[in-house]
């Protein structure tokens, strides 16, 4: 009896059990996550060698891309006219037969080619010198496959001690014992509409293909149904939410969107516009608002959360704003107080450092409707906070959060404290509290002569028609109030001035309209941005910086760490490392990336003449707002900070920034910090200090030096680095996706996407025949849908 036989689920048998593998090889089969058959059959291949086509150089006719086998037998490199390099080299293909490839001003292929490596050449062939020559071919390495012959060869990831040809076999086998035994969620119907192979099939051809056509397409099915499931459990979140998802109904009349617009002193850009009218629309709608806001550094966006915030707010509901740090908290707090500073909003900032009557008293109003808007951290969020009529909730830069603080305000009547309750002035509401006191906020600058009159201290009983509650329908026209009781959820704004790559938006922030905005305002200019290296370098960076303070400007200087007897502080400060092996070590001392090594290197040497401040995650919390205030006031002409002046902090007269180790930031983080300078009308500047000299650090601080579009960067420093944690949720030990990558693999995303929403929105996925999908589904993205198991 076999093996599988014993087992309820034969794909559950141990590879161990599998012919190449046994005992000898288990342990490194599962250092690859190969511990299964399951595991092994769905292991994709991470290439394959199509060999169905390699030709003798006899054969080559030069009329089309041919691809040719050999080992490497000579190499010459040399230099040609104009500094030009040409660098050759000659396979040996057997039975006599010789190729050479040529490669123009890329001298590193010397290296790359080695003596007896065993390649591929492909590409257009033509005749020289007797033989034929390959220029600038496509290679293929070899050297880890050497008995690979023809037909297609998949290729596998590799540890130490496993070949390809012991994978290869160890694959066979499972497919030979196991492939018939491989479920299929898919309905053949559905499998015809999508044009995917039978999933028996498609391990059949991951391991075992006859053509290069029959591995892609095995490839699509099984990226398909990793990606399709995760967008299942996308798409059967946004119908939970919006299967009950009774919102308060926010019209923005032509009264109400004028007496916004006049606590702006400027016009909003064509970007702001679109972004105001796609919210409105949202906040009439009736339905709960789930919307991502992306904004490039410096487009706008806050000004953007302030209309949506002060609609609610007049229509009798409160709103907030919650940041992911208290600078940037106390930096939006400093924003929207001072432009309502002619208005009569009650507005309060909470964050974790009131004392304890201060937050009890801030709690109370709160809870009894006096506060209108709130502005703070995660404190909004915990326990004791109640907000009896929630109608706008934004949450800035949401990435710094998770989906389970964005999923808190999607709630409704007083579930986790942020609830809508029935309007305290309908007929059985309840009269308690502030009565009618919040139902309209007035909004007018102090020569709105016209403004709508509203006592706060009116004395009208609940339900009255008159006092407030005459002003407020007189004014907004006789908006409709929901009902006693009705559940109703607050309308979601999500922030970022991160852009955020397109795969990244469909996956960790699929359940979510989108809007962009990638103007900015008029007069902003972009930052020169120029990378430094060497102690030649930096000097003379230092002197044009010093040149630019004596004229008034000011300068930050970033580091990635606070101390130098730290390994690593980057949790603490929030930075996002580059790829590992970016970042070597650095033997300057004044190219350290400690931040107190550098304020103590500055202000005995390059700026001895200058006051400077200092400012780390570290600090007193009184300490760090006082650096902040004088950097602001400027009494200090440099700041030499960690990244927690990231986001938020906008100080017009800053116009220089100086990042050390800038290797070690990733491209959208370095990004957001450049973003800090040239906010006002004098040119920026931007030197990124680096020692390393490795290529991929280089190509990735070029990027920066090349373009200022938040968007392209984002999609740069996604190819550099990958999505990370694209959930938002940190699961020790688990991965989202088993086998697609969201970058690679996107146009089978939009794909799977596509169907994903038509199968939920049409309610098929509740048929019979999806049972089993709908099961693996809940069972792998229940904890990112935050659905429960019944579906």
């Amino acid at each position: 009896m076999s093996v599988a036989a014993d087992i309820a689920d034969p794909l559950a048998t141990p590879a161990r059990f599998l012919k190449g593998a046994g005992e000898r090889r288990a342990d490194m089969l599962a250092k690859l996550g190969l511990n299964t058959v399951h595991d092994v059959l769905f292991n994709v291949p991470r290439d394959v060698l199509d060999l169905t086509h390699v030709k003798r150089p006899a054969d080559l006719t030069g009329e089309a891309v041919e691809t040719v086998r050999g080992k490497v037998v000579d190499r010459d490199a040399r230099t040609i006219s104009r500094g030009r390099t040409l660098t050759g080299v000659l396979l040996d293909c057997g039975n006599g037969e010789y190729v050479r490839g040529t490669w123009f001003n890329q001298p590193w292929m010397f290296k790359k080619l080695a003596p007896n490596q065993l390649v591929l050449f492909s590409g257009k062939a033509k005749r020289s010198q007797g033989r034929w020559e390959f220029g600038h071919p496509n290679v293929k390495w070899l050297v880890d496959d050497e008995s690979a012959h023809g037909g297609v060869q998949p290729r596998y990831a590799l540890t130490e001690g496993l070949t390809q040809e012991n994978l290869r076999v160890i694959s066979r086998s499972a497919v030979e014992g196991y492939a018939d035994f491989v479920p299929d969620p898919l309905p053949a119907g559905f499998r015809a509409t999508a044009k995917l192979t039978t999933l028996s099939q498609a391990v059949r051809g991951l391991h075992q293909p006859d053509t290069l056509a029959q591995f892609e397409a095995a490839k699509r099915r099984v990226l398909f149904d990793d990606l399709f499931e995760f967008q299942l459990g996308l798409a059967m979140r946004r119908r939970a939410w919006r299967a009950d998802e009774a919102a308060p109904r926010l019209p923005v009349t032509t009264k109400i969107d004028a007496r916004i617009r006049r606590l702006f002193p400027f016009e909003f850009t064509p970007g702001q516009q679109t972004a105001v009218k796609e919210i409105a629309a949202d906040l009439a709608s009736g339905r709960a608002m789930h919307r991502l806001l992306q904004a490039d550094v410096g487009a706008g966006k806050t000004v953007v959360a302030i209309y949506a915030m002060l609609t609610a707010i007049a229509h009798g509901h409160q709103a907030i704003v919650m940041a992911p740090t208290e600078v940037l908290a106390n930096q939006h707090w400093a924003t929207i107080d001072g432009m309502l500073r002619n208005s009569r909003v009650e507005r309060r900032l909470l964050t974790g450092r009131l004392t304890p009557a201060k937050r009890k008293r801030l709690l109370e109003r709160i809870r009894e409707g006096d506060i209108d808007l709130v502005v703070g951290t995660q404190a909004l969020i915990q326990e004791g906070v109640h907000f009896p009529r929630l109608g706008v909730a934004v949450i800035d830069e949401q990435h710094k959060f998770g989906v389970a603080q964005r999923a808190h305000f999607s709630l409704g009547n007083g579930d986790r404290g942020v609830g809508n309750g029935a309007n305290k002035n309908e007929p059985g509401a309840s009269a308690s509290g502030s009565g009618l006191e919040s139902d309209l906020i007035e909004i007018r600058d102090k020569e709105d002569k016209n403004a709508i009159a509203v006592d706060r201290a009116s004395t009208s009983p609940p339900g009255a028609a008159g006092g407030l509650r005459g002003a407020l329908r007189g004014a907004l026209h006789d908006i409709p109030h929901p009902t006693p009781h009705v559940r109703l959820r607050p309308h979601v704004l999500v922030m970022t001035a991160t852009p955020i790559p397109r795969s990244l938006c469909l996956t960790a922030f699929g359940d979510l309209d989108l809007t962009k905005i990638t103007d900015l305002p008029p007069g902003r200019q972009r930052v020169v941005t120029s990378r430094v290296h060497g102690a030649a370098g930096r000097a003379k960076a230092w002197q044009f910086i010093r040149k630019h303070l004596d004229a008034g400007r000011q300068a930050y200087v970033i580091c990635p760490r606070i101390s130098d007897d730290e390994e690593n502080s980057a949790a603490e400060e929030h930075v996002s490392e580059a790829p590992s092996g970016a970042a070597g070590g650095l033997q300057s001392p004044s190219a350290s990336g400690s931040v107190e090594t550098v304020y103590r290197e500055l202000t005995a040497g390059e700026l001895r003449d200058y006051s400077v401040g200092l400012v780390h995650g570290r600090m007193d919390a009184d300490a760090k707002d006082e650096a902040m205030r004088a950097f602001r006031d400027q009494e200090t002409a440099v700041l030499v900070s960690t990244t927690v002046v990231e986001v938020g902090v906008d100080v017009p007269n800053a116009t220089l920034m100086v990042i050390h180790q800038a290797e070690r930031f990733g491209l959208s983080q370095l990004h957001q910090l450049r973003g800090r300078i040239a906010r006002g009308k004098h040119q920026g500047y931007c030197f990124l200090v680096t020692e390393s000299e490795g290529d991929d650090a280089n190509r990735r601080l070029a990027v920066l030096e090349q373009t200022s579009d938040g968007f392209k960067i984002a999609e740069a420093d996604y190819e550099f680095r990958g999505p990370g944690d694209v959930l938002g949720l940190r699961q020790s030990g688990e991965t989202a996706l088993r086998v697609a990558d969201l970058q690679r693999d996107e146009p089978v995303l939009l794909e799977a996407r596509e169907f994903a929403t038509q199968l939920v929105e049409s309610g098929r996925f509740d048929d019979p025949e999806f049972a089993a999908l709908k099961r693996s589904v809940l069972e792998r993205f229940g904890y990112v849908a935050e659905l429960p198991k019944t579906g």
